[in-house]
């Protein structure tokens, strides 16, 4: 009898142990904190587009080569700029229906208005001309004046070592940075102080991509590295090592190296130190 129960019993335990190992839950796959997770691709449809999980503004305006400021006015976001899944971003401000009217009255009340200013001949008429000429000539200077004084604000230092295989073009359809080749694992790293506004793969054509702002002016871009080795949100620092080269989403391995001022992409070139 005692021999029976036994027999039972351990076959009762064998069959649980067979279930467990059957049903045994999947391993977790654990995700970086601060890397983009999005997988798909950064596609701006009519000057608008809808946000994927894991994307940034940043990451969203630099596609559409725009300055984050603009496009967040144009959406009323303020800093630090967050953004969530489903929301749509608009790249252009959308056409209001009133702005014919508007535009209409607005004209119409000026023409009124000049019809009584020139009804009379003044002095300070006449020296109008010279006041508009002083202003246009002071406003360009001032426009100016930011290039020059930011410029001197952000140390730059090349990002990798390698020969210059393509040079930054300003055609409209040009390669808009430096092509850097050399071999698969390269170190990559900071070309100045900033912070990493996106880290991920959603921006169709540059591989595995990190974005670092470096002021409010300036972004600099790294593209088709096989690895990231920082995470959005992440402080580093001039000539920290931020990636290793590779070729995603590009034909050879090299390191794709952009500079954006406002927005607008300029010859990195120009701002780097002579090799």
């Amino acid at each position: 009898m005692l021999k029976t129960y036994l027999l039972i019993l351990t076959t009762v335990c064998m069959l649980l142990s067979g279930c467990a190992s059957r049903h045994s839950p999947a391993p977790v796959t654990s995700l970086q904190t601060g890397k983009s997770s999005s997988t798909q691709k950064i596609h701006i449809n009519n000057d608008r587009y809808r946000v994927q999980k894991g994307d940034t503004l940043f990451a969203i305006a630099f596609s559409a080569n725009k300055d984050v400021r603009t496009v967040a006015k144009i959406n009323g976001i303020k800093p630090p700029y967050l953004i969530y899944p489903g929301q749509l971003i608009y790249i252009e401000r959308p056409q209001n229906k009133n702005k014919k009217h508007k535009k209409y009255t607005s004209n119409r009340n000026k023409s009124s208005y000049h019809k009584q200013k020139n009804n009379k001949t003044t002095k300070k008429e006449l020296d109008q001309p010279k006041q508009r000429e002083y202003v246009q000539k002071h406003s360009s200077k001032n426009n100016n004046a930011p290039k020059a004084l930011f410029s001197n604000k952000v140390r730059w230092y090349w990002p990798a070592v390698g020969k210059v295989t393509k040079q930054f073009s300003s055609r409209e359809n040009g390669y808009k940075g430096l092509q850097i080749t050399n071999v698969e694992g390269a170190p990559v790293k900071a070309a100045a102080d900033g912070i990493v506004v996106y880290a991920g793969s959603a921006l169709r054509g540059y591989g595995n991509l990190i974005i670092l702002k470096h002021n409010d002016d300036y972004l600099s871009a790294y593209a088709h590295n096989s690895k990231l080795q920082v995470t959005e949100q992440q402080k580093v620092k001039v000539g920290q090592k931020i990636a290793e080269m590779g070729s995603t989403d590009a034909s050879k391995t090299a390191l794709r190296f952009e500079i954006r001022f406002r927005g607008q992409a300029v010859n990195p070139v120009k701002y780097l130190p002579s090799r």
